[in-house]
């Protein structure tokens, strides 16, 4: 199978399945409980958040375990919006966010907020000039994602706070780091947000494991009501397992990390270079400013198809979200792309552990289709 899809998710390394293994079957107690094993299980727990924290480059203190990135997408948004209530019922966003941004945003506007989508340029990145000039007495928040899901697109959010900040220090700021988490260099302190979010299972740790980043001194009110785990921001029991896998996941990459992210670009490079050679007509939609993000197009072929074909010849890509029940994606959409290379896009990623060989199998099973040996 040649897995080149890893922006929707990656394999669990072996670091990681072993210390999930590990505190299942060992270190299995409750960290609330007082006795010994839970008291060992609660050490490991802060242990591994500081992990996290240091990979991430905050404070342990900063740092609240959540489900997954959409879940700290929509508690960044919805403490946010109680946070400011008194200031205004406007937010500023892109209209490139991922839909765990995107969704409670209109569900917030059928509440009487308003919305500003600021529309990126044809290279995907959206212009601080149209920040500055969306901003509002009124405006609450600003959530702007690092790093695009699927055009791998690094978004100025660095400049982008520091204006939000100089416009009104009260104006909280959120950015979706889902895709940029090890992936490029930066610390929430370096960007200046107020609150961040990212998620364990891009970054080869399990599914349903993330981590949510509060600038120390901000006080918001909790996601959820209960027991009072994560100091009662975010309560229920801890998921001990998968926090020690997304901690050791961590480790694991931060140890490689300027090698990992050396191999991916390179790789990307190659992917790029050798599909334009052996796919005549292919268009490189956006190369990606993040190592392991391209998107492509094969003009006049649907790429719902063009991924089920290549799945017939075991090869794993995506549509990016191209194609959501027969409707482009979003994000290629306010490309303003035409349509026979919207309707034809291809979103490819890549980890560590991807190779030149399944970007050579990619590029034939294209060349294939594209000449009409669909079943080749």
């Amino acid at each position: 199978m040649v897995y080149l899809d890893n922006a929707s998710t990656t394999r669990v390394c072996e670091e990681a399945a072993r210390a999930a293994l590990e505190v299942m079957t060992q270190g299995y107690g409750n960290p609330s409980s007082r006795y010994a094993l839970g008291q060992a299980a609660a050490k490991r727990l802060e242990e591994d958040r500081a992990a996290v924290a240091a990979a991430l480059g905050c404070e342990s203190s900063e740092l609240y375990f959540t489900s997954c990135g959409t879940e700290g997408d929509n508690w960044s948004i919805h403490a946010a919006v109680e946070y400011g209530r008194r200031r205004g019922k406007h937010i500023v966003t892109t209209a490139i966010e991922h839909s765990a941004v995107l969704e409670p945003l209109k569900a917030l506007e059928a509440q009487g907020y308003r919305v500003t989508r600021l529309r990126p340029d044809k290279e995907g990145r959206v212009s601080t000039r149209a920040l500055r000039e969306a901003l509002r007495e009124d405006t609450v928040l600003v959530s702007m994602m690092l790093v695009n899901n699927e055009l791998g697109t690094v978004q100025p959010v660095q400049e982008c706070a520091s204006i939000v900040k100089a416009y009104s220090p009260d104006i909280l700021f959120h950015t979706d780091a889902v895709q940029a988490f090890l992936k490029v260099p930066f610390t929430p302190a370096e960007l200046g947000v107020d609150l961040l979010t990212v998620s364990g299972h891009k970054v080869r740790a399990p599914k349903g494991i993330g981590a949510q980043y509060i600038r120390a001194g901000l006080k918001l009110n909790p996601l959820l009501r209960g027991g009072g785990q994560e100091k009662g921001l975010r309560p229920g029991t801890e998921a001990t397992a998968q926090i020690a896998a997304f901690a050791a996941a961590c480790r694991t990459w931060s140890e490689h990390g300027a090698e990992h992210r050396a191999h991916m670009a390179e790789l990307k490079a190659y992917a790029l270079e050798t599909l334009k050679e052996k796919v005549p007509d292919l268009e490189v939609v956006t190369p990606g400013d993040a190592p392991h993000i391209c998107s492509v197009s094969l003009p006049g072929y649907p790429s719902e198809m063009v991924v089920r074909a290549l799945n017939d010849r075991g090869v794993c890509v995506s549509s990016g979200s191209a194609c959501h029940r027969g409707k482009p994606s979003h994000v290629f959409a306010a490309l303003g792309l035409p349509k026979r290379t919207l309707m034809g896009v291809l979103r490819i990623s890549f980890c560590p552990d991807s190779t030149r060989e399944e970007v050579d199998a990619l590029a034939e099973g294209l060349a294939a289709i594209r000449a009409g040996r669909v079943g080749a």
